[in-house]
């Protein structure tokens, strides 16, 4: 029964999907068409996901979806999002660090930094500090999808010659309009008291669902949502990262670790690594004459195919994850689409990338990991024939975990025809070739729950639940309860300010009036 719920569900959405398609079409898109830009419309009727995203955000309510959609795309055409680029926005926003991506939360959500005393009000640079802000987003969105944001407000040392009003809604809407389902959370780091009133106005342009992402939170505190080693020295942590530009920061990726252990040279790692797998290949060709073919593998077939391809595989495939969905690329297919899953148990340290190359040359490719320690990648730089499959085992080194932070950067570009796929000319190729005809694909890391923590998570008795149930509650209880009382002295606290203030005006006016009859 639950699997039939599951799929009148997912029938449901498949049936909003389209709906709100032909009535955004009908709507919309007839009245004119320049209203927006039509790379944005063709996305639209091409990934189920974007408007999956625009519809849980307004709780599948096509009307107000079609609404949401229609000011999203208005406003990527008008702050040309599709041809935004680097040197589009001036220098100085970049090399002022008030904005930028670095690091991950214990989710492994991408923070968002924003320097706060590091912004200052000025109605001339408003349109250019939105378009920044639009820049970098949008750099994440393609290198990212479908994963969110940590948004990290850093208040520390800020006043309210700091607070933009104007620029905070602005941030606001990027997150309940402009990109659907991108906010994890809203950390506000040291807010001073003099800006509670401020934030009170700003509560009141979050919808509920966004105000229960808002985490305020101090130096003894914030490492509640952010690791220390993603964290700055003066929040306690001790990521010793220092924004500057050129160029924009980035993940550090590098070359994964080799049979031996890890590698000193990335050239060196790169010899060592083809070397390597053409050694394997060339044992491998004496037992069994179909190492000689390129292999291609559809893993969406059904699981006894999955069984009778395990036993004729080679060793180091054997006990790899399999991947059950593709990204579509320019120059490769590359499956899984978004994430490697590993798990605790020694049947899930292992994971397969399959690369498909699309075009009618060789490709080049190379695989670079953020933590290189803790990972074997077999092959790691290699070329594909046209036409032809690569599987890329990744596997877990020694005794090291898996984390929500790891990322996988697959790296490709096209050859020409007369191009060597040596050692050498390999090498040769990946310094000469130019950074715009090089494809970009990342993946991240998903942890795989154990059986026992699921175990253990079931075997807990109904009492001791429901005895936390109500400990919670009452403790909310008090929490609100609190927070009422809080809120009623500010207001009085407020409201007394106003009456001094006033007084004092009064008594300043009196005294100039008396000296000026005088």
């Amino acid at each position: 029964m639950a699997e039939t719920g599951q799929a009148e569900s997912e029938q449901d959405i498949e049936r909003k999907i389209e709906e709100t398609r032909q009535r955004f079409k009908s709507e919309y898109v007839g009245e004119s068409q320049d209203k927006y830009d039509s790379r944005d419309v063709e996305r639209l009727f091409k990934e189920d996901a974007l408007v999956e995203g625009y519809l849980t955000w307004r709780q599948f309510v096509v009307e107000d979806t079609l609404k949401m959609i229609d000011e999203s795309l208005q406003w990527r055409k008008e702050f040309t999002l599709n041809d935004l680029t680097e040197s589009s926005i001036p220098r100085w926003m970049f090399e002022s660090g008030a904005v930028f991506l670095h690091g991950y939360d214990k989710e492994g959500n991408k923070l968002f930094w924003f320097r706060v005393k590091l912004h200052i009000k000025d109605a001339k640079t408003i349109l250019d500090k939105k378009r920044y802000v639009a820049f970098w987003l949008e750099r994440y969105a393609k290198r990212e999808p479908g994963m969110p944001l940590t948004v990290v407000f850093d208040m520390s040392e800020s006043g309210l010659s700091n607070i933009d009003m104007d620029f905070v809604k602005y941030i606001i809407n990027c997150f309940k309009v402009y990109y659907p389902k991108f906010l994890s959370k809203m950390i506000m780091y040291e807010m001073p008291w003099i800006m509670n009133a401020a934030w009170k106005i700003v509560k009141t342009w979050l919808g509920p669902e966004a105000i229960s992402k808002l985490k305020f939170v101090t130096k003894s505190d914030i490492q509640t949502y952010v690791g220390p080693e993603h964290l700055p020295p003066h929040m306690g942590g001790t990521d010793q990262f220092k924004y500057s530009y050129p160029p924009l920061p980035d993940d550090d990726f590098q070359s994964p670790i080799c049979e031996n252990g890890p590698i000193v040279s990335e050239d060196e790692s790169d010899i060592k690594d083809i070397e390597s797998e053409s050694k394997e290949t060339l044992e491998s060709s004496f037992n069994s004459e179909q190492s000689l073919k390129p292999k291609k593998v559809n893993f969406l077939e059904d699981s006894q195919k999955s069984e009778d391809l395990d036993r004729g595989e080679p060793g180091r495939l054997r006990g790899a994850r399999k991947p059950t969905t593709t990204f579509k690329g320019t120059l490769l297919d590359i499956s899984p689409s978004e994430e490697l899953r590993f798990g605790a148990k020694e049947s899930e340290r292992k994971c397969l990338i399959i690369l498909n190359n699309v075009t009618k040359n060789h490709v080049a490719f190379k695989v670079r990991t953020t933590a290189p320690e803790k990972y074997r990648v077999k092959p790691s730089n290699s070329s594909c024939e046209p036409g032809a499959s690569v599987d890329i085992v990744v596997s877990l080194h020694g005794g090291f975990q898996a984390s929500p932070q790891d990322r996988f950067l697959v790296m490709a570009a096209e050859m020409e025809s007369s191009a060597g796929a040596g050692v050498s000319e390999l090498a040769l190729f990946w310094k000469e070739v130019s950074k715009a005809k090089v494809m970009e694909h990342r993946l991240r890391c998903h942890l795989l729950e154990s059986p026992k923590s699921i175990l253990s998570n079931l075997s807990e008795s109904p009492s001791a639940t429901s005895n936390e149930h109500q400990d919670l509650q009452s403790t909310l209880m008090r929490v609100m309860a609190t927070n009422s009382r809080l809120e009623q002295k500010l207001d009085s606290c407020v409201w007394t300010q106003k009456v001094l203030v006033l007084m004092v005006s009064f008594l300043l006016a009196l005294t100039t009036y008396s000296l000026w009859t005088s």
